[in-house]
């Protein structure tokens, strides 16, 4: 068994599907604090910092447990990081920058084993947004908001975001928020999982 260093319902549900026996526990590790620290950092070293930081962190009150971090940060083209909306006029603005744009998406995976990185992994989505009409996004929003309040980039790919898109390069695991695929091989060479 692992460890997911979250509570977050997408990383829970894909584990969950995918029969890897886990729990999940919260990392309470203060993102804002961390991402101003790591500033200097490029988007996808950003993201796999993070996953490390909250798999460590959860890993310091479960010691011997193989504990996975995740993070995603979402780059736009000139390098801007969007953070999660703080309120539904947040994610309106952020929407209605992505129009018409491409973005990239970072998901990172962190395990951590006795207090160090033991495995990591981190996959990039590109990501194109359609042109969005001031509609679409009111009824957009009418229909996720607050769901996705906790999302990076304003959106659930495996529900009505899809609807954002004109074209995506990239693994939906890795859009969800977890590179899934490669954490799966992984747990297979440590024998979590049956090879």
């Amino acid at each position: 068994m692992i460890v997911l260093a979250s509570t977050s319902a997408s990383r829970r549900a894909m584990l969950t599907a995918a029969a890897v026996p886990h729990e999940a526990l919260a990392s309470h590790v203060d993102e804002e604090a961390a991402k101003a620290a790591l500033a200097d950092l490029p988007p996808r070293d950003l993201a796999d910092a993070l996953a490390e930081l909250k798999a460590v962190k959860v890993g310091q009150r479960v010691p011997g447990t193989l504990v996975l971090g995740c993070d995603s940060v979402v780059a736009l083209e000139d390098g801007t990081l969007l953070d999660k909306p703080v309120d539904r006029a947040d994610a309106a603005a952020q929407l209605r920058r992505m129009s018409g744009q491409r973005h990239d998406l970072f998901s990172a995976a962190v395990i951590v084993e006795q207090g160090r990185a033991v495995w990591r992994h981190v996959d990039r989505a590109r990501m194109w947004v359609r042109p969005l009409s001031d509609a679409f996004i009111d009824q957009y929003l009418d229909m996720e908001w607050p769901a996705i309040s906790g999302c990076v980039g304003c959106y659930r790919i495996e529900g009505p975001g899809a609807q954002l898109f004109a074209r995506i390069d990239g693994s939906q695991f890795t859009i969800q928020g977890m590179p899934m695929l490669p954490i799966l091989d992984y747990l297979r060479t440590r024998g979590i999982l049956t090879s």
